[in-house]
């Protein structure tokens, strides 16, 4: 394998040996303390323009799996590992990750002192990296295109879907706006029976209501929600309209168009074990995220909003319902794949809203 490094923006260097495609790339360095679902967060469009860094020392242990992907290609621009493992045993495995690898011309970097690197990233927050092969000290000056900033609408313009999709089934008609939607997500919906159609993220209210929908989901998604600015109008309108789950980049959405506001966090949440307070319950949960962004609290409309869940570890704004209308918005990922299902029923909340009848039968259950 031939030797490789990454170079944070911030000057610090970390080297190791390039797997897959030998060709430098750029994005923002971010980590992920999951210990599992590699093949999940490589193929999540949430990372799209990323460059993820698995706190877990060994990746690809149980290989790549047939239908673990969350979307067809992966979305990453490239990832770093301590060791990957060559030998995967697992019943399912198709193949190795280095296969996969250089399959797909995804670059990765291993050997690399993770923990060293994930130190890094939390003391000075989430920075811009280039992975190259070469050695640094070579003087080495990768041509690489930096990626847009991520205040850009490239980023989910660039993973959403191009043309709506109709996925027949017996039950409620769902419209699910992809912002950036993990396959997961579809996959509950239509496990519940409801019939899907999934829309480009530009879809205008009028087009959705031409569909004819008993309820609307806005998907996770990559980015700044902020970029998502110009249809801020057209989601006010559909969440008045019918009954709505807004996820992850949803969520943000949704807050924005009742006139919160967002702020970028240091190094974001990237995990499978956040810890969430259901606030209505007192419960705790333990849920999958995936976020740079967070909902302000202190900017919620509450005489429309009350904050529903809260991170235990930094109190962040995890969820939102409206007081009259079924309106639902969470930061985690309640169809946790990866990750545990401790929220899975918050899709089977808002399934109940969605039955056919017109507004006024769930307006006020």
């Amino acid at each position: 394998m031939p030797a490789g490094y990454v170079k944070l923006a911030t000057g610090e260097v970390f080297t190791g040996e390039i797997v897959g495609q030998e060709q430098p790339v750029a994005g923002e360095v971010v980590f992920n303390t999951s210990m599992t679902g590699y093949q999940e967060i490589m193929t999540d469009p949430s990372y799209a323009g990323q460059i993820v860094t698995f706190c877990y020392p060994l990746i690809g242990n149980y290989g790549i799996q047939l239908h673990d992907n969350e979307s067809r290609k992966p979305k990453v621009a490239g990832i770093i590992v301590r060791e990957l493992c060559n030998a995967p045993s697992h019943y399912g495995a198709v193949q190795s990750m280095a296969q996969w690898l250089q399959e797909q011309g995804l670059t990765a970097l291993v050997g690399v002192d993770t923990r060293a690197l994930v130190k890094t990233i939390r003391q000075y927050g989430t920075v811009q990296g280039i992975i190259a092969c070469g050695s640094p000290e070579e003087g080495m000056k990768p041509n690489v295109e930096l990626p847009p900033p991520f205040t850009s609408s490239y980023w989910v313009d660039a993973v959403s879907t191009k043309e709506m999709i109709t996925y027949p089934n017996s039950g409620p008609h769902i419209v699910l706006v992809d912002l950036g939607m993990k396959k997961s997500i579809l996959d509950c919906l239509l496990a519940a029976q409801c019939q899907v159609t999934v829309v480009p993220y530009s879809t205008t209210y009028e087009q959705i209501k031409a569909l004819q929908p008993d309820g609307v989901v806005y998907s996770n998604g990559p980015g700044d929600p902020v970029a998502l600015t110009p249809w801020l109008e057209e989601v006010r309108r559909v969440t008045q309209a019918y009954p709505t789950l807004g996820i992850c980049l949803g969520h943000q959405v949704i807050a924005l168009a009742y006139g919160a506001k967002t702020k970028k966090m240091k190094f974001g949440h990237r995990g499978g074990n956040h810890p969430v307070k259901d606030l209505s319950t007192g419960k705790v949960l333990i849920t999958p995220q995936n976020h740079s962004y967070v909902v302000e609290e202190e900017s919620v409309d509450l005489e429309q909003f009350m904050v529903a869940y809260q991170h235990v570890n930094d109190g962040t704004v995890e969820g939102l319902t409206h007081k009259h209308l079924p309106i639902y918005t969470v930061q985690f990922h309640p169809e946790a794949h990866p990750g545990p299902s401790d929220t899975a029923y918050i899709f089977h909340t808002f399934l109940q809203h969605t039955q056919k009848g017109g507004r006024s039968a769930y307006a006020l259950a």
